[in-house]
């Protein structure tokens, strides 16, 4: 069943194009903002760096995940391209999916997805990449709102046993 499920999703830059930005990074996270407010899907943990971008979707049945990334996809080329003043593909025509079938898996990807800046050198500190939910599970929200995009995610309850499947 591709609704109903937890997807951790990576998607991917094409590789000619130029690496993504800041202004670009705000444009991307409006563009899922406006198609979560359109399609109803949870966000529960996302991430954006300059060559790839991470996220826990949840689409509800009839809702797919791959209604969910095509909307994303086109939306933000479309979006970034006008911004940049180019055309064509943006992201690769795939992404990765994967079902997180377990509270541990699930937590374990929230945590891989805010690791990723740290683990790429480019902060010490997951809660200091701007461009990641990780400040809203640490709960140290401190960045002006006008840096930090306006995505924020659906909070959901967890069963405390880590084997429970989700």
């Amino acid at each position: 069943m591709l609704s109903d499920r937890h997807f951790f999703i990576t998607c991917r830059l094409l590789p000619p194009r130029r690496l993504l930005a800041g202004t670009e990074f705000e444009c991307h996270a409006g563009v899922i903002a406006e198609r979560r407010a359109k399609h109803g899907f949870v966000l529960t943990a996302w991430l954006f760096l300059p060559d790839h971008w991470h996220a826990i979707f949840f689409p509800a049945s009839p809702l797919t995940i791959a209604l969910v990334m095509e909307s994303i996809k086109v939306s933000s080329t479309a979006r970034i391209n006008a911004a940049r003043h180019e055309s064509g593909k943006l992201w690769q025509p795939r992404f990765f999916d994967r079902v997180l079938r377990t509270v541990k898996e699930y937590r374990e990807k929230v945590d891989y997805i805010h690791q990723n800046p740290v683990r790429a050198g480019l902060v010490k500190r997951a809660e200091d990449w701007l461009w990641s939910s990780a400040r809203e599970y640490s709960g140290t929200l401190q960045a002006p709102a006008s840096v930090h995009p306006n995505l924020s995610i659906d909070r959901i309850v967890l069963p405390s046993d880590e084997q429970t499947r989700i």
